[in-house]
This record gives C-alpha cells, sequence and structure tokens, in this order.
C-alpha cells in the first residue's frame, strides 16, 4: 500500500471540508487526473476529450443543468494514493459521497461495510440494471446486491504503429497490421521488427511500479486456459506450468531487446506518439487519446491502428478491469445528499455513451446497439473484446497481490532474476496475503 503523509491527508480532508454548501453538495471523490485549465467551464460534453476532460464536462454539465438545487465539488485525488486516501476519510468523519473505484477493490470496502447498498435507489431512481451487459452486472453484484454503478470496462489492447510495421514487412495485401498468432511469432516477429526499422518493437510500462507487465502475465496465464487462484479463492496459482510460460516468454521479449526496459508508463506511451514505438500494451482508455493524437498530424504517430490482445496460446483472453461508481456508507448523510448523489449516478449512467467515448467498453447494451457507438474511432477493430475480457477473481487486497506480482514479476529484467525463481517467490508471497484474507 501506498503511505500517505500527515500533509497530504490534512489537505485532503481541508478540501472536502471547506467547500462552499449549496441546497445539496455532493462530494465527489475521484482520479483520472485534473484538467480544470482546460475543461472548468465546459458543459458541452462533446468538446471534452480523455478520460479527465470528460467527466470533467460531465460534471460541469449536471452542476448546470441539474433541478434539484445539487452541486458536485469535485476532489481530484492522485492515482497512486487514491484508494489510501478514501480509506482514510471514513476516520476523518469527511466520507464522500460519490467515489469511483475499480472493481477490483469493490471487494475489500464491500466486506468493510464501507459501501452504500444501490440496487432498490438507482431502480427508483431509472437506472435499467437489464441494460448492463453480464460481465458489467457481475462487476457490481455480491449476493443479490449492487453495491456500486457500472461505468465501463476496460481491457489490454495493442495500439499499433501501421506505419512502422509496414516498413518491418509486417502488413498483409491490404495494408493490415500482422499480429503474431503464437508465442514464437511473437519473438520472431520482433527481431524482425527490430532489424528492419531500429526501434522498439513493444511499448510497456517497465519500471518498479510496472502494473502493465502483471496484466500481461495474467492474460498469457488465461491463454493457456489456466487460473491465477484457486476456485476456492484460499490459494494462489501462479507457479504452474502455465505461469512458468508465461513468465519466460515476457522475460525473453526483454532478454532479445525488444522491449525498453528503461521505460515508465508515461515514457513508453509518449515513445509511442513520438513513432518510435511499433506496438504498444495499454488500456482502452488510450484509445481515444493516440487517435486524435494521429489525425492531429504534430506527433511521430501517423497512421494508428488498434486491435485485441492477439491469442498466442490458444484460448482467446485479455485482462481487464472496470470502473464503478460508489456511494461510501455514511449514517450522516442527509436524504437530500443522498438523492442529489444517487441523481448524479443516473445522470452518469445516462451518459454512458460519452464516456465510452474515452475508448473504454460500454456497460449498456443499448449503447452498444446505438448506431453512434458504432461510429466511434476504430470500434470495430476491438469489438470482440468484450467476450474475452477477464477479470482477476474476487478476491480481497488485490491491490496488494498486484504490487507483490510486480515486484517479482519485474525482477527478471531489473534484477536478473530467472522466470522460475520469479514464481516461486510471487506464488508464496501471494499464498500469505490470501491466509491474511481468511
Amino acid at each position: 500500500m501506498h503511505k500517505l503523509s500527515l500533509a497530504s491527508l490534512v489537505a485532503a480532508t481541508v478540501l472536502v471540508a471547506t467547500a462552499p454548501t449549496h441546497a445539496a453538495d455532493v462530494k465527489l471523490f475521484r482520479f483520472f487526473g485534473d484538467c480544470t485549465s482546460d475543461y472548468g467551464s465546459v458543459t458541452d460534453v462533446t468538446e471534452a476529450n480523455g478520460e479527465c476532460g470528460i467527466i470533467q464536462a460531465l460534471t460541469n454539465k449536471f452542476n448546470a443543468e441539474n433541478k434539484i438545487g445539487a452541486k458536485v465539488i469535485t476532489q481530484t485525488v492522485d492515482w497512486n494514493a487514491y484508494y489510501d486516501l478514501l480509506s482514510a476519510t471514513y476516520s476523518t468523519d469527511n466520507i464522500p459521497d460519490v467515489a469511483v473505484m475499480h472493481r477490483s477493490v469493490l471487494p475489500n470496502f464491500v466486506k468493510r461495510d464501507l459501501l452504500t447498498p444501490l440496487k432498490e435507489p438507482l431502480t427508483k431512481a431509472g437506472v435499467d440494471f437489464a441494460d448492463y451487459i453480464p460481465a458489467a452486472a457481475a462487476a457490481v453484484t455480491v449476493g443479490n446486491e449492487a453495491y456500486a454503478m457500472p461505468f465501463d470496462i476496460h481491457a489490454l489492447l495493442v495500439h499499433i504503429n501501421v506505419d512502422l510495421m509496414k516498413k518491418a514487412g509486417l502488413v498483409d495485401a491490404s495494408g493490415e497490421p500482422i499480429l503474431p498468432k503464437n508465442a514464437e511469432e511473437l519473438i520472431e516477429q520482433g527481431k524482425k521488427f527490430k532489424e528492419a526499422t531500429g526501434k522498439t518493437y513493444i511499448g510497456m510500462e517497465s519500471d518498479s511500479k510496472a502494473a502493465m507487465t502483471v496484466r500481461l502475465f495474467d492474460t498469457l496465464v488465461w491463454q493457456q486456459g489456466a487460473e491465477l487462484v484457486s476456485d476456492d479463492g484460499k490459494k494462489a496459482t501462479l507457479d504452474t506450468d502455465a505461469g512458468l510460460k508465461a513468465a519466460t516468454l515476457i522475460d525473453e521479449l526483454y532478454k532479445d531487446g525488444l522491449v525498453n526496459k528503461e521505460q515508465d508508463y508515461a515514457g513508453s506511451e509518449q515513445a509511442f506518439l513520438n513513432g518510435e514505438t511499433g506496438l504498444l500494451l495499454n488500456g482502452t482508455w488510450g484509445v481515444d487519446n493516440y487517435d486524435s493524437q494521429a489525425k492531429g498530424g504534430k506527433s511521430g504517430l501517423k497512421t494508428y491502428k488498434v486491435a485485441n490482445f492477439p491469442n498466442l496460446f490458444g484460448t482467446a483472453a485479455a485482462w481487464s478491469d472496470s470502473h464503478l461508481w460508489t456511494i461510501p456508507a455514511n449514517p450522516e448523510r442527509s436524504p437530500e445528499v443522498m438523492e442529489a448523489s444517487v441523481a448524479f449516478l443516473k445522470f452518469l449512467n445516462d451518459n454512458n455513451f460519452q464516456w465510452a467515448r474515452t475508448g473504454h467498453l460500454s456497460v449498456r447494451q443499448s449503447v452498444i446497439a446505438s448506431p453512434e457507438f458504432k461510429k466511434l474511432p476504430h470500434r470495430n477493430e476491438y469489438a470482440d473484446t468484450a467476450s474475452i475480457a477477464r477479470a482477476f477473481p474476487p478476491v480481497q487486497n488485490q491491490r496488494a497481490i498486484q504490487d507483490v506480482m510486480i515486484t517479482e514479476l519485474t525482477s527478471m529484467w531489473l534484477a536478473g532474476t530467472s522466470p522460475k525463481d520469479s514464481l516461486v517467490s510471487e506464488q508464496g508471497r501471494v499464498d500469505q496475503i490470501l491466509r491474511r484474507n481468511r
């Protein structure tokens, strides 16, 4: 877990506590960055781009148009400290009224009774749970209760610099990029690309905070028909034949110089936009930005496409998570603020199409079937991702598990650890977390 400074906690508390009062203030806790300088007064959501821009414009629009005297007051929190700060608010009596949350974190908060059940209030407000795709409904449901409102499914994709792939001879007769069909082809194509272009074949964050490494590992294990945790959630299944094949393939990519191990997340993304990388491993959230950059003509990326993560081991699968909206439990919350909070969630649900413009997969069947959604750039290139998306099993402390997996997997190229030794240590440390969960 990330450690908080006293100054950070005090600052967060003061920001929430000193917000101006309106007929019904809704304290919103979120990440996605701070873009008030660009979108602080924008209420036309079609003028906004990217996660930050779109959520900021949606919030502005709700504040300008709602008829119940509600005003959403946003506190933007740095991603790395977000869940620590959210947990800390419960002990400061400044609990937010609405908070964004990942599917992977939801079990922690539900187990501790820190979230308000939402099935009844959202249904009364007009949210149709039957409109959600099954994976989205499952993401927010524990037992027969919904503890959050689904907002998206975001998954691992391959973002492609078509011009570099063409230079490497990795396009077909129609100019479409050729992606590998198995692990051997991945290495072969990578070497061919590197020799032909002198550039990086795969861009991926590779530092000690490299969550993308875990997302890739998970995907490769699932593609072998294997699992990461036992069915009862009591034991990790990482030090296995499937785990070793996945870790060995990742290690080989680094040993062959097909991935730049010096890049963090921002560095890998910028290198792709600069035209220095053939394939970028990143999520659905990048599609809107990369498409805009390529069309803008000012970046090194000129011809952009995106694709489902290739099936390298026989079973189509790709890592995924979901953004959800929650109402943190607070017995002191007034009925007026509760009503305004639910109204804001209903507004976000009504505007799910706008959020889907980021590149994330919509969770509403009616949106997915709409002509507007089908016209969004590149959606046909990864339309199958929703059907192959896989999520880590719903065990507690998934962030702690991910941190352990990051440390052990990155040790292969940062410290020279063998794939087998990495998995043995990873298995033992994750098992400790699962035991503590019980």
